[in-house]
Order: C-alpha cells, then structure tokens, then sequence
C-alpha cells in the first residue's frame, strides 16, 4: 500500500507540473518584458543626460551673457567639475561647448518637446556639426528617430543632402492615388538619387548601372529609404507570346504595394512613361494580392527636362515618379594618389604568397 500510495503521488505531482511548452511561454513572456523595460529604461536616461546637458548649457550661457565671462572660463568649470564628479564622463570643456551650443541652438524651454530631446548625445553633436539650419534639423531629428538612424547613418543622410531631395521627385501622385497614400508615396520618392557609390564609365548603359546597384545592395537600399525591400532585378513578367524583365522590383512595407524601377541611362523619353504604364498594369494583374496597393513606378534618368516629364505625366492614370540619379564617373583627385597602382597589389600578393610558404 505504501508503494502503491507514493507512485499515485509522484503521478500527482506530473500531473500538477507545468509542460515544457508552458514553461518555455512563459521564460519568452518574461524575457520580452524585461527587454522592454530595458528599452524604455536606457530610453529614459538618454532623455535625462540630453536634458541635463542642455540644462547645463543653457546655465553657462545665461552667466556668460550676464557677466561677461570668455570662453576660458569653460576650461575651468571642466576641471573644477572633473574633481567634483571624477567617475562622470562627458564634463570635457569640449563637451561643454557642445551643451552651451546645444542651449543655443534651442533656447526655448519647450525644448523638452522637440524630438532632438530624444536623440542621443552622439547624434545631437552631429547635428551641431554638421546643419546649421533649425528646420533641417527638426527635420532630421525626427527622421533618425521615425527610422531608427544609428549616429553614421545620420551624418551619411546630412552629408548626402537627403532633407533637400526627399519629396522632389515629379510624380502624378496626387491624381492616380488616394489620399493619404498619395503624400506618402510623394514623399518616399527623392530627385536626384545618389549613387556616388558607384564608380561607372560616362557612357555606361542600363545594365551596368543596375548591376551596380544590385552589387551594393545595401548602399542602395539606404539610398531609398526606409521600406523597400528588394523582390529581384531583371525580374520575368511572362505574357502569353512574350516575355518582359523589370529592372528592378521592389515591395514597399509602409505604401503595401510593389515599386518598379527603369533606369534608363540617358535623358528621360516620352515613350519611357507609356512603358512603364504597361509595367505597372501587368504588375497589378499578375503579382499584386487582393490586400495590396496599386503598384507605384520609378523612372531613373541621366537627366529629364520637367515641361516633358510634366506633359507625359498629365494623362497618366497609374501612379509613377521620374527623377534623376549621379554616380562617380572618376575617382575624385585626392583619392587617387592613396589608392594602390595594380603593381604595388600585385607586389603585394607576391609578398604575402612567399610569406605563406
């Protein structure tokens, strides 16, 4: 009976434990939770340190306005606070002069609102450096944070003069979409794009161009922006007797639709926007889902009058976009001379091949 009794007990106790399945949910659950309070929690401080960076800015600047103190008087206040708070980083009398910019550059106390509140210290140094204009940077600040901007991929997007292109591409937008898609689509689209990534001949051809963007996927994609993820270039659209290739295919994550884009190596054509008014149709026909958009076209030029664009645009019904693209066609002169001949790489490898053996 002992027996007996102790096995129905450890059944009982089988029964009551947890499945592993269970156990596994809920260890996921906790894990999620404590990632986001992790999030939040380094969220939280970075707001805090902005704020007290600018808070201590904007002190340095009112006592130096008011009592006429220079610019040495930063030197000590860094070394009086070094010795105050020897474990805090960040209290350099160049980092002062960044806070005192900073306080400058946002001397309101609504301060707290704006979205560079919320960037990291990194980031708002560059953005210092590097755009001196309050719109650009209101208008850089909240993109880094809609898109999640590490601090190089801002200043690769100052330096590229995205605030500048972002919008300007002509399009038929506003009469082939509905609104709001309409302004979302305008906005995703730029004129120029900047492939200075690409290193072509001044006569390169569509297909030299489109295997170069393909090869440098990643540059190109950040070019685009937020969204786009890349379907396949050359990509076969088989109509009954004929065959056509887009030259590359993309679906855009926010606008739910897929993105054509022809490049075309020479000045924007007429006939270029009666093509990809044929693309766009067979898209729609062939690959869209009944939960899609209505596909969207991009045509990249050399160059494009916009009297032309504009009136092989005006009857179009589908939605497209025509903007320009520049590449590097010769490395710049001050690289040149830091760049290895092909004899010295060749040197090279000989040198390491012997060094192998």
């Amino acid at each position: 009976m002992d027996a007996l009794h102790l096995v129905r007990q450890k059944e009982a106790m089988i029964d009551q434990s947890p499945s592993t399945q269970s156990c596994a949910a809920l260890l996921m659950s906790i894990k999620e939770r404590i990632q986001t309070a992790q999030v939040r929690a380094a969220v939280a401080v970075n707001q805090e340190l902005v704020l007290l960076y600018w808070g201590i800015g904007k002190e340095i600047l009112s006592r130096q306005k008011a009592e006429g103190w220079g610019a040495k008087i930063i030197d000590q206040l860094a070394e009086d606070l070094g010795r105050s708070f020897p474990e805090m980083k960040g209290l350099s009398p160049r980092n002062l002069k960044y806070m005192r910019a900073l306080a400058e550059a946002w001397p309101e106390d609504e301060f707290v609102q704006q979205p560079v509140a919320q960037l990291p210290w990194g980031h708002n140094v560059r953005l210092l450096d590097l755009v001196k204009d309050r719109e650009q940077r209101l208008w850089y600040a909240r993109a880094a944070i809609e898109h999640g901007w590490s601090r190089n991929v801002l200043v690769i997007q100052i330096e590229a003069g995205l605030y500048g292109r972002q919008g300007k591409a002509i399009t038929n937008f506003t009469k082939a979409l509905p609104a709001p898609q309409s302004d979302l689509a305008q906005q995703l689209l730029k004129d120029p794009y900047n492939f200075d990534f690409l290193t072509l001949s001044k006569d390169a051809d569509e297909r030299e161009v489109e295997t170069g963007l393909v090869a440098h996927i990643q540059k190109f994609l950040l070019e685009l922006g937020a969204g786009f993820a890349f379907a396949g270039r050359q990509y076969p659209l088989e109509i009954p007797g004929d065959d056509y290739r887009l030259d590359l295919l993309f679906y855009h994550l926010k606008l739910r639709c897929f993105v054509v884009i022809d490049l075309k190596a020479g000045p924007f054509k007429p006939e270029y926007a009666g093509k990809m008014n044929f693309y766009l149709a067979a898209v729609d026909d062939m690959l869209k889902h009944a939960s899609d958009n209505p596909a969207i076209g991009l045509i990249l030029c050399k160059s494009k009058k916009e009297l032309v664009v504009e009136y092989a645009l005006r009857n179009t019904a589908t939605p497209m976009g025509i903007a320009e693209f520049r590449h590097l066609e010769k490395l710049p002169a001050e690289l040149k001379g830091s760049l290895p001949t092909i004899e010295e790489i060749e040197a090279e490898l000989g040198m390491t091949e012997d060094a192998g053996e």
